[in-house]
């Protein structure tokens, strides 16, 4: 079936603002992502760095004592593992907590042992730390790069749908391309689309959002794959098409322009009947900004958990030794780090304090 051609004038032509749309997840995403990544990357990295540093010059203690030492394994691969360290070099004691994560299929109990560094007397770890220390860096590495880039994407891509935006204001020469409407949902008279560049000879394989408001229908031309097809135009080197809609008022005509534009078209549906439009529930297609939304919802509840803990080990643990509730109120601004410390002086005072609380001795109250 020949599809009609949409002939514009011949100059140079703006669109309407706003055309391309920001998924809303991206601004209250980015944020929860991003602060997942630095959450991670402050609760860790310390203890990476000081394993490393101990590492270039690692000296076992057969007289240290390694007191609580457990480790937890979650979802079968993810292990923690924490201990009191309490020992003694060069007539100078020590005692510190010491909590190491890393990735290991193993089952049954892990041995350890203490060891320090001999130029550093008062860095301390597990001769497990040491052992999974490049397990522990490459772990690190992969969830703060993965996240850290999501949310550095996440940057990026709406900097490019502002910086479109901005470009589509400027009359330029407009060239028809079609593009695959992969997902679209309505929604309180707005229909949200999301249609993929890659159909045309020129396609860039980039995803778009846009929302059409007042009753407006995408201009639909054909289907491919199951899918309808619609009309969609590049505006001179801007880097998304934006989709047109079936009267055209996203691009700037006069009325005169606009019928005679709209002409071929309205001849080609009355001849045609077949031709697809989207009816009001997509074919078992999910959008894949709902995807995102329930993928970043899940990430909030992680956080709302992760405070929600905190507040329970604060307020209710049975012992100020519980982890990672120690690291946690460590992460926490000082305002709530002073506050969770508080709460646990009440309740334990008369026993040493857990780290996060502890003061220069690593033993009393801060």
């Amino acid at each position: 079936m020949l599809q009609p051609s949409l002939v514009l004038p011949n100059r140079q032509l703006s669109l309407a603002p706003n055309v391309i749309s920001t998924p809303s997840a991206y601004f209250w995403a980015t944020p929860i992502i991003l602060a997942i990544a630095v959450f991670l990357f402050v609760w860790e990295a310390p203890g990476v760095i000081r394993d490393f540093q101990i590492s270039q010059n690692p000296m076992t203690l057969e007289n240290g004592d390694v007191r609580n030492g457990h480790c937890t394994t979650r979802k079968a691969i993810f292990t923690d593992c924490e201990a009191r360290l309490v020992y003694s070099y060069k007539g100078q004691n020590y005692d510190t907590a010491v909590e190491i994560m890393f990735i290991d299929f193993h089952t049954g109990d892990y041995e350890t042992g203490l060891v320090i560094s001999a130029d550093h007397p008062e860095l301390a770890t597990m001769t497990l730390g040491l052992d999974m220390l490049w397990n522990r860096i490459v772990t690190l590495s992969v969830f703060v790069v993965l996240l850290g880039g999501m949310s550095l994407a996440m940057v990026f891509f709406g900097l490019r749908i502002w910086r479109v935006n901005r470009q589509l204001k400027q009359p330029a020469k407009l060239t028809p391309v079609p593009v695959e409407i992969t997902a679209f949902d309505r929604k309180r008279n707005v229909l949200s689309i999301t249609y993929n560049d890659k159909i045309a000879h020129d396609k860039t394989g980039r995803s778009v959002y846009t929302r059409m408001k007042d009753g407006q229908e995408p201009l639909i031309i054909g289907a491919t794959n199951g899918k309808a097809v619609g009309l969609a135009v590049r505006h001179g080197n801007t880097a998304l098409p934006v989709l047109l809609d079936s009267n055209l008022q996203r691009i700037k005509l006069t009325e005169d322009e606009r019928v005679a534009a709209l002409a071929p078209f309205a001849y080609h549906y009355e001849g045609d009947q077949n031709v697809p439009l989207l009816v009001e529930e997509p074919k078992k297609t999910i959008s894949i900004w709902k995807q995102l939304r329930n993928f970043f919802g899940v990430l909030l509840l992680i956080v709302v958990g992760v405070f929600g803990f905190w507040l329970w080990y604060v307020t209710s643990s049975a012992t100020q030794f519980q982890s990672p509730g120690m690291d946690i109120n460590n992460l926490m601004p000082a305002p709530l780090n002073n506050w969770g410390c508080e709460q646990l002086k009440k309740r334990f005072g008369h026993d040493r304090a857990p780290f996060g609380c502890v003061a220069g001795d690593y033993t009393s109250w801060k």
